[in-house]
């Protein structure tokens, strides 16, 4: 298939395209920038702008969204939002109007907000607070009557290249990785393989809805802790106060702080299987990767 993909150039979206090309497809990079997409990937793709879309194309992969580790300022709320929703709307409408039959967009576990150790799947409501409210827009924006539409609701995705790991990681091997707060909220997570493995999984199948891009076994943050530790073979240091990640990152602590219980039940139900299950071996292979 010939497939655009938005956010092409980020953590997750490199390796998106990294499987979408071992699979023989076709790659466009929509980039606001398409020099330095071009530059990353070099021949590998084609690159064009928001406003220079290929006439006909197969599928779109939409990762797009700006940043969620500045502080949450108004108008960088505004922002996390627009680049969100207002992208996903366009490029819902074009790909109708282009005649691609799939679609395959993000969403996060933030969607369910922050709900303690109750278990929750992809039947499960939604949350009240500012993610949870991005994550409706962003899912209500992808729908159409046109396309097949599978929305992954993505955790902590796992690479030593960046995301969480990546900034989690100096800090652990300088001796300062500690829980965050109680260190009891749940978070769900998932290898960079697999996160990628599972666009590719469910645009190739043409599946639709919603699927958890999380791993079949979330782990507390106190438990992440003591995994993460043993993996770079450090001792777990003093925790870090919820009221200083508060102080420091303000409303964006929240993303630290709460969590969610998130299962892959309709994933696994797809048939869908996960290269990197246990936290342990994920670990072991983000690193060495």
């Amino acid at each position: 298939m010939h497939v655009l993909v938005s956010g092409g150039t980020g953590f997750v979206g490199q390796r998106v395209i990294d499987h979408l090309l071992a699979r023989n497809h076709a790659v466009t990079v929509i980039s606001r920038a398409p020099a330095s997409a071009e530059a990353v990937f070099g021949a590998r793709v084609t690159a064009c702008d928001y406003d220079s879309l290929p006439e006909t194309f197969d599928a779109v992969v939409n990762l797009a969204g700006a940043t969620l580790d500045k502080r949450w300022t108004t108008a960088q709320k505004q922002r996390i939002l627009d680049s969100r929703v207002e992208i996903t709307r366009k490029l819902i409408s074009t790909a109708e109007s282009r005649g691609a039959t799939r679609f395959v967009s993000t969403s996060a576990v933030g969607y369910y907000g922050n709900r303690g150790d109750e278990t929750l799947d992809e039947d499960s409501s939604p949350g009240t607070d500012f993610l949870s409210d991005v994550c409706v827009q962003w899912e209500k924006a992808a729908k159409s009557d046109k396309l097949a539409v599978g929305i992954i609701r993505l955790g902590i995705v796992l690479h030593h290249s960046g995301g969480a790991l990546g900034v989690m990681l100096p800090l652990f091997r300088w001796f300062l990785g500690g829980r965050l707060g109680s260190g009891h909220q749940y978070w769900p997570w998932i290898h960079l393989d697999d996160a990628a493995a599972l666009y590719v999984f469910m645009l190739e199948g043409r599946h639709e809805g919603v699927v958890s891009g999380t791993a079949p076994e979330p782990v507390t943050n106190r438990e992440f802790t003591r995994k993460l530790a043993g993996a770079v073979h450090r001792p777990v240091s003093l925790p870090v106060p919820a009221f200083a990640l508060r102080i420091l990152y303000g409303e964006m602590a929240d993303m630290l702080l709460n969590g969610q219980r998130a299962i892959p039940r309709r994933t696994l139900k797809l048939g869908f299987t996960f290269r990197h299950g246990d936290l342990p071996g994920a670990l072991e292979n983000a690193l060495a990767d």
